[in-house]
Order: structure tokens, then sequence, then C-alpha cells
């Protein structure tokens, strides 16, 4: 009896269990499923968070039905639906490329402006290099009310002004004549003139003496600049020995101071060497006037600046200068870069030529030449004559003088102590036709 009461036991105790179980099973069947999210994707990464105040369209997927809508739930392993992207990507806003070498533009007062108001040949455009009388250096931020600018006297209503850099178009002409030592310290200085110029600027490369012959065309510094340059260190100057005027060396034999034979002793004359440096900065101011007009234009000489026979007059030369906007810079060599020489140079022998008409050209046009004659010297001389002609103010104005070819003087002042000022002294307007036909 015992045995059969714990068996009866045992028998309701399972058949409790089995009944909570099977209420257990139906109630977790009444249960929605669960949503399970993706995990990762190894081949799409998980997008950033849009940041905050977004303006973007969110590509986000619209909120899933309610289950009570009587719709299928989704699926735990299937990704929200997403909005699929247009066949053809909107048009893009047209965009306006530049070419190397040049600036974009900006909606006033730009660089161009300048150029395009120049085919209006009563428009005047004048560099000036402002420096510092003590220190020498370039003085920034001045304002257009700090200038003065004086056309034969009358004072001129600026129209334009700015203080941006230019890109350069510079010659570069080497005199042959020099002597030998000192063509041996210009040599020297070929890496430097390399390098005072920007990637952007142009640069052709002359040579003189009795011809002008031009080495490199306008060009951005690359190889075939170098090898021109390379090519003028096994190129000699001049002996600077004193010529052979008389003695066995500049005759036959003699008896009693006559040449053997009776003949007349021949009267012997040093032989002219011509130095045509006129030629030179005419031939490459011809050249440097098909160059692009967004460019600052400017010759650099390094000569002793004397000129003999010569095509060219300096008045010539001068006005080709001046009507086309070339600024001229130098390195005075040999004697030239003596103390004193500047005034000693306004001296002119007649049949021996003009002594360093370098200043004069300078001072005429805005420019600069450096007196100082060692390679260290040419050195610092190439990079603030490039600085110099990138950094200047450009001052414009309407002329109000009638349409002539006649010389008109220019003065420009500035308002500020202590300031040493360079710009070109005068130009020459062109003619409406020249003005027209110019590249």
């Amino acid at each position: 009896m015992v045995v059969i009461r714990l068996y009866a036991r045992w028998v309701a105790l399972g058949l409790l269990l089995a009944t909570s179980l099977l209420v257990f099973a139906q109630q977790d069947q009444n249960k929605p499923p669960q949503k399970i999210p993706d995990a990762p994707s190894a081949s799409r990464p998980p997008q950033p968070l849009p940041a905050p105040n977004a303006t973007t369209p969110s590509t986000e997927a619209p909120p899933a039905a309610d289950d009570n809508s009587g719709g299928p739930p989704p699926a735990a392993d299937q990704a929200p639906p997403t909005e699929a992207p247009p066949t053809t990507p909107p048009p893009s806003p047209a965009v306006k490329t530049v070419a190397p070498g040049k600036e974009s533009p900006s909606p006033t007062n730009t660089r161009d402006e300048i150029y395009t108001l120049r085919r209006n040949v009563s428009f005047v455009a004048v560099p000036v290099t402002v420096k510092d009388k003590n220190s020498g250096r370039m003085v920034d931020g001045l304002l257009p009310a700090d200038f003065q600018v004086f056309e034969n006297g009358a004072r001129q209503k600026l129209t334009y002004f700015t203080s941006d850099p230019f890109f350069i178009s510079a010659a570069v002409i080497f005199d042959l004549g020099m002597s030998e030592d000192a063509l041996r310290k210009v040599q020297q200085t070929f890496p430097a003139l390399l390098g005072a110029f920007s990637a952007y600027d142009q640069v052709a490369v002359y040579t003189y003496s009795d011809t002008v012959t031009r080495v490199a065309d306008f060009s951005a510094i690359n190889q075939r600049v170098t090898e021109a340059l390379n090519s003028l260190k096994n190129v000699s100057g001049r002996n600077n020995g004193v010529p052979v005027m008389g003695g066995p060396m500049a005759s036959g034999p003699t008896v009693n101071g006559l040449p053997v034979g009776g003949t007349p002793a021949p009267v012997s004359t040093p032989p002219r060497e011509s130095h045509v440096l006129n030629d030179a900065i005419v031939r490459a101011a011809r050249d440097l006037i098909r160059q692009d007009r967004s460019r600052r234009k400017m010759i650099f000489v390094v000569s002793t600046g004397r000129e003999l026979g010569s095509t060219a007059s300096y008045a010539d030369t001068l006005r080709v200068l001046l009507s086309n906007e070339i600024a001229l810079y130098g390195v005075a060599t040999g004697s030239s870069a003596l103390p004193g020489y500047k005034q000693v140079s306004k001296l002119h022998i007649p049949k021996l030529g003009y002594d360093n008409l370098l200043p004069k050209y300078a001072a005429a046009t805005g420019g600069e030449v450096f007196t100082e004659f060692s390679p260290q010297a040419i050195n610092t001389a190439y990079a603030q004559a490039m600085g110099d002609a990138r950094n200047q103010y450009t001052l414009g104005y309407q002329t109000r003088a009638p349409q002539t070819d006649s010389y008109r003087d220019i003065e420009v002042r500035v308002a500020v102590p202590n300031l040493t000022v360079r710009a070109k002294t005068g130009y020459y307007p062109l003619p409406p036709q020249r003005a027209a036909a110019q590249p």
C-alpha cells in the first residue's frame, strides 16, 4: 500500500509539471517576435551620423508599420528598405577653370581690369615702389588716399588701385663685352637668377656685344633655360690688357725708327669695340610686348652700361620702354660699379660712346640699378629686383589730355614722411590705331 501511494504522488506531480510547461509554451507563442538588428557589414561600413542642422536630405527609411495593421512583420535578417538612387545625377554647376600661371578673377578691381582699360588709350597705369628711407624695405599697407599723381603738373583722380602681386615677364640681358674677371663673377650667380623667379613667371635670356643674340625665348624656368645659362659659362670675357700701340710686337724690324725697306711705319690705333646696349634693350622690349598683358614686364641688364654702335638711339630706346610700360633694372659691372662713377658717366667723349646708360633708363622707367659688384651682391640684386617688380603698388587714372603722341610728365607723391618713391617719370601715349594693333 505504501508503495502504491508513493507512485500515485509521483504521477500527480508529473502531470502538474507537464500542465505548467504547456501553459508557458502557449503564452510564448502569443508574444510578437523580437526585432534583432543587423550586424555591421564588412563590405559596407556603417554610415556616419549627419551633422547637427544638416541640410542634406535624409536617406533613412520610413518607420515600419504597426504590427496591428495586419501586415506581415519584417524578417529579422532583412535590411530596412532604402530609396533607390536616381538613374541620372543632377546637373553640376558650371565651373570656370583658370589656366596655370594666372589668378582667379575677383568681382572688382582685378589686374585684368588694368589691361582691359589699357586698350582705351586714355587710361594710364603707374606701378610704384615705396620703400623705407632708412631700412630700404618695401612699405605695405598704404591706401589710395596716401598717393597723389600729377600729369604735366595737374593732379589726376585715381580710378584704379591695387597692391596685389603680379606675375613677371622678364628679359635678362648679359653684356659679353665685360672683362674676363667680371664675367666669371656673373657666371657664378646663374643659380641665384633661376631661384629669383616663381614657377609662373616667364624669362628670356639675351646676350650682346657687337651684336644681339637671344639664347632662350620666354618660358617658365625649365631645362631649356638652365641649359642656355650653362652654355654661357663657357663664354670668355674681354682681355683688359693695354692695346699694343708700338714696339717690336706692333710692327716688323726697323732701322733708326724706319721699317726695313724704307716704307713709312703705319699708324696703329686701338680697335673700337661695339657695345650695342640700345639695340639689345629694343630687341628684348619688342619681344616683351607680345607677352601676356596681365604680367609685369621688366628688363634686367648685367652690363657696364656703355653704349657704342647701336642703330637705336637713347631717345628711341626710352620711348619704346615708356610706351609699353616696361621697367629696367640692372647690375653695373666693372668700372661702372665704382663709387662716384655715376657722376663721371655723365661725360661723353665723341666717338668713344656713352658710359653707363643704365641709371638713366632705370630712373625714367621706375626701375633700379645695383652698383655693388660681387657674386653675393648680384645674388641679392636678382631677388630684390624681382621682388620689387612683383610687389609694387599699381595706380591708374583716366587722363584728360588730348590724344597725341607727345611725352607727358608723371610725378607720384606719398603723404607719408621718410619714404622713397620710385615710379616712371612719364610716358608716351600710343595713338588709337597703334594701341589697337598692340598684341
